[in-house]
Order: C-alpha cells, then structure tokens, then sequence
C-alpha cells in the first residue's frame, strides 16, 4: 500500500501586482523524498518556496499536509504547524540576527516550539545540534560574524532542525558558497535527512548538485512547471526544448547535447514575454516552434514513462 504524500500542492498561483509569479503548479512530495526544483533566475522557484511556508500570500491554489488544508490554517494553528515546515535561504548572515549569539538563534526555536523544556535540556540539544552540524559547541557565545559563509550556513541548517521538520526547503542553499563548501554542506544536509527521516524540497540553478540530491526533479519556467521527472529519466532524455536548454548550458553536457548548437546560437539569447495570445511562454525561446504554440498553451500531460511535460510536439 502507498503510503500518502508528505505535501501535496494543487494548482498553486502567487501573484505580485499584475505579475504572476507562480502559475498553476502542482506536485506532491513523500515522506524522505528529495524534489529538486530547477529554473534560470525569474522563473518562480523562491516564490514557490515561500508560498509553501505561507511567508507571501497565495492567491489561488491548495496546500495540504498530511490532509490538513495549510491555506485555512490561522494563527497558533499556523504557528504549531511551522515546526514541521523550515526553510534555509540563500544568504546565511542575512538570515542570522546580527546581534543575538549563536546560542541564543538555535534556542530560539526550543523555546517558541517547546516552552516546557528546561534551561539546561535547551542547552544540551543545542550544543548537540552544533555537534551534528560539524561546529564546536564551545562557539555558542560567538555573534555571526565571527563565522565563515559555510559556517553561517550550517548554522542556519542547524536552527531548521532545532525541531526536527518533516520537510526542508533548501532555497538556493549553497549558490553564494564556495565551490568545496558546497559539497560539504550539500553531503550535510543528506546525512541529516538519513538521521532524521525528512524530506527536501531542494531549490538551485546548479543542475549538478540538484543531480546529486534529488530523487525527482521539477521544472519551472515563467512560473509554469514544463517539465517533472525522476533524476535519471531526466537527465538521460529530457522531454521539453526548455529542459533540453537547461542541460546544453551545462558545459560537460553540452558536448554530447545536440540542443546546444541552437542554444548557444542565440536561440533564448533574451527573456521573452509569453504570447499576447495564450500560446506557449517558451515560443520566444524555442527552436521547435510551430504555428500551433503560438494559438493555445501546451497543458502538461502524463508520457509513457510516467514523466510529466507540456510541450505540443509531445503529441
């Protein structure tokens, strides 16, 4: 028997202003899964993040969690459920008080989540969270700007799994890191999801660390999900011209992607605004494009392998 989805996340639209950040995306999430999350800058993949966390309003769309519907969720109902749901953003020291301790930042959560816990119980589990984030627990009494980037960002990681979330969103994580930090810290997140059991929504532009995290992968472009599939189909055979653009931009891909010759000669050179009339967002950009992408936007259907995309040449 399947067990039920962790998440489940139907027909989610955020939209700033005239600006919809966030179009009719739908996708589930199990319990100790990675989903990796992949787009170029603008394509809705932090909005997507914040939404799920309910940090930015959502204007149309369901969040549920394990069946109880998070959009309905006011007040103390809402800030009992945040514990199961943490994210860790891109910037550590702007995510870090400047001015509280290390101590003080991992304790905050024990003492919001779990009030009845003593001084010393509180304590202890931070300096064993340090522990399992390779940190000293004698750096409790030191301010964020005495720690590295990497450093800052274990701490961050550090104070998501203060309370043992079921789910870790990971937006852009590891970009603003030097490249040998990130594989530490990305090894470090995978070591505590096999301790704790939790599942990672991972959100980067770094298609070969989502590669190597990710058991599915998800792809957004302009806010619309063009492509969802797992991490191997994907990369062996991407189905949708934009994932195809994604992959030939990877130079070690790039070589052996026949994509990467019309990519490279100007074909996505520029953002293009989606067509006037309804047609498909990618039209600008695609090498493929006939007369019926520009009439009607390709809805996203299930293929043969199970895989999820909206392309018209799909048919």
């Amino acid at each position: 028997m399947t067990a039920p989805p962790l998440l489940q996340v139907r027909g989610l639209q955020v939209r700033f202003a005239a600006t919809t950040a966030v179009d009719d995306v739908s996708f589930e999430i199990a319990v100790g899964e990675t989903l990796g999350v992949v787009g170029e800058s603008g394509s809705g993949k932090s909005s997507l993040a914040r939404a799920l966390l309910r940090l930015i309003p959502v204007a149309a769309g369901q969040l549920v969690w394990r069946g109880k519907d998070l959009l309905a969720l006011r007040g103390a109902a809402l800030r009992a459920q945040r514990r199961h749901l943490q994210i860790v953003f891109q910037d550590p020291l702007a995510s870090l008080d400047p001015r509280m301790t290390i101590g003080a930042i991992l304790a905050e959560p024990l003492e919001i989540f779990e009030p009845s816990l003593g001084a010393r119980a509180r304590q202890l589990r931070v300096e064993r969270m340090l522990g399992a984030v390779g940190l000293d627990a004698a750096m409790t009494a030191r301010f964020p700007h005495q720690f590295s980037g990497g450093q800052c960002q274990r701490i961050a990681i550090a104070r998501a799994m203060m309370c043992r979330p079921e789910l870790l969103v990971c937006d852009e994580a590891v970009s603003s890191l030097d490249v040998s930090i990130q594989g530490q810290i990305v090894n470090l997140l995978r070591d505590m999801q096999r301790e704790f059991g939790m599942a990672l929504l991972f959100i980067s532009h770094n298609l070969a660390v989502v590669r190597h995290v990710s058991d599915r992968i998800l792809v957004l472009y302009q806010g619309r999900v063009v492509e969802m599939a797992d991490r191997d189909a994907l990369f062996r055979a991407p189905a949708h011209p934009y994932t195809q653009a994604l992959l030939a931009a990877v130079p070690s891909i790039a070589r052996d992607n026949p994509t990467a010759a019309a990519w490279t000669q100007g074909v996505g050179a520029a953002l293009a605004a989606p067509p006037p009339g309804g047609g498909c967002a990618f039209l600008g950009r695609c090498p493929h494009a006939e007369v019926r992408c520009i009439a009607a936007a390709p809805a996203l259907r299930v293929l043969s392998d199970g895989r999820l995309a909206a392309c018209h040449r799909l048919d």
